[in-house]
């Protein structure tokens, strides 16, 4: 089980939306650098949705071999086609992923019956350790702990990423699939309470900027440490607000930008952060004394 603060990478890029691997590298080396315990390669903050299946496919090698067995890499292969889903699983799995994230199929909003179909026909078809990751805010699909509980016994499926921010869900999901399945939060906001309550770690946006602080805090709330990861939480806070201040990943790549660790590239229809929100990003940025 992959435990601690695994980091939904962003994806640099040139002005011109071409994806910077020289920028890439350096930030893989960072993260290995400040502790992150993983690392997530084209999920939502990677910009999977305006990246085509080659390119997808080629960020995903790239980050492998960046990180050269170091930490574990955790590939984006959700769709909300079945088999595109599976045909990206098995492809992250001959470039060497160690494990999978597959969001729940987006906008044709499928049944329970049809979530659980979907992952088991996933399941069965690519030998990959397989997250599920329910983000209702996002695809409008809400898969039930039920449905999650059921997977579960998918020897291939070993965790969920819950990204409600419903903390009364982790007892109901630990209850239902067992200590061995492992339980990751998407919300940064409630990372911490989460894994006091028995999470085992967090997928995170906010670990683009401040990685050693989110793997120190996700730790001691692992740890069952409350003062502690209470008390590093309270630095998070404001990136925890101000990375979603506009949608992810706009903030967060301008923050990293601002780091100094990628230039200003984006994708359509994605834009680049707006002047008036720089200097609350910037603050936040300040209490989490990455600047």
């Amino acid at each position: 089980m992959i435990l601690g603060s695994i980091v939904a990478l962003v994806t640099p890029m040139f002005d011109n939306g071409d994806v910077d691997k020289d920028s890439l590298k350096q930030l893989v080396e960072f993260h290995i650098e400040q502790g992150t315990d993983a690392l997530v390669a084209m999920g939502t903050t990677g910009e999977s949705a305006t990246l085509n299946e080659h390119e997808h496919m080629d960020v995903v090698k790239a980050i492998v071999d960046f990180v050269a067995g170091r930490i574990p890499v955790i590939a984006g292969t959700g769709a909300n086609s079945t088999s595109e889903a599976i045909a990206l699983t098995q492809a992250a799995k001959q470039l060497g992923a160690d494990a999978c994230l597959l969001v729940t199929p987006y906008y044709n909003k499928p049944t329970q019956e049809g979530l659980y179909l979907h992952y088991k026909a996933i399941a069965e078809a690519v030998d990959i350790p397989q997250i599920l990751y329910n983000v209702p805010g996002r695809t409008a699909c809400d898969m039930l702990p039920e449905v999650i509980g059921r997977l579960a016994k998918f020897e291939r499926i070993v965790g969920v990423k819950e990204a409600t921010g419903d903390l009364s869900r982790v007892a109901v999901i630990r209850d239902l699939c067992g200590d061995d399945f492992a339980l990751y939060t998407g919300d940064d906001a409630t990372s911490c309470e989460f894994c006091l309550l028995g999470g085992n770690g967090t997928i995170t946006v906010s670990g683009n900027v401040a990685p050693r602080l989110v793997h120190e805090m996700i730790f001691a709330a692992i740890k069952g440490d409350r003062k502690a990861a209470t008390t590093i939480d309270a630095d998070l806070r404001g990136l925890h607000t101000q990375l979603f201040i506009q949608s992810n990943p706009i903030p967060v790549k301008w923050a990293v930008a601002e780091m100094g660790l990628i230039s200003k590239g984006i994708r359509l229809p994605l834009t680049w952060l707006t002047e008036d929100c720089f200097e609350s990003v910037r603050a936040a940025m300040q209490q989490a004394h990455v600047l």
